[in-house]
């Protein structure tokens, strides 16, 4: 079930790539109302929910709200936490909860906000390519931020 949940890490890495990089400077602070959150603060959230992911798996859940870095910071963070948990769930040591409770939790709610990412970036102006990722070049691993190139976008 790690190499699973490794292999879903490997994609969000893929994805959260593709919603972030090549991001204008200006997109990090767009926000669709008053109310809404920036992008900034989307990705920061997201980094605490692998942040919060690994307490989880090392049996010390703890969570964090984090002030939103400067995009490029915020996203070296993001990658970095995410590195730590993949790190973690490769290691043979039983999980401090079940795998399936780590995707519905805190894997699952990424998942959801890549796609806020996405459809910000075209709000904002800034539309990423779809692509077609049954073909993309994911890797259980490879869950930093140099991500392969697209295989075949539209």
């Amino acid at each position: 079930m790690n190499e699973l949940l490794r292999h879903t890490l490997a994609t969000v890495a893929y994805r959260a790539g593709k919603a972030t990089v090549g991001a204008p400077p200006e997109f990090a602070a767009f926000r669709l109302d008053q109310t809404s959150r920036t992008p900034a603060e989307i990705l920061a959230h997201m980094g605490d929910l692998f942040d919060w992911a690994l307490s989880i798996a090392n049996g010390r859940e703890q969570w964090h709200n984090s002030n939103p870095l400067p995009w490029e910071r915020e996203v070296a963070r993001f990658f970095t936490a995410l590195e730590a948990f993949d790190a973690r769930l490769a290691q043979a040591e039983p999980l401090g909860a079940s795998a399936d409770r780590l995707f519905q939790g805190p894997i699952a709610d990424a998942l959801t906000h890549i796609g806020q990412l996405a459809m910000l970036r075209r709000v904002a102006g800034s539309r990423i390519p779809g692509e077609n990722y049954f073909v993309a070049a994911v890797t259980v691993g490879r869950v930093g931020q140099n991500q392969p190139k697209p295989v075949q976008e539209f």
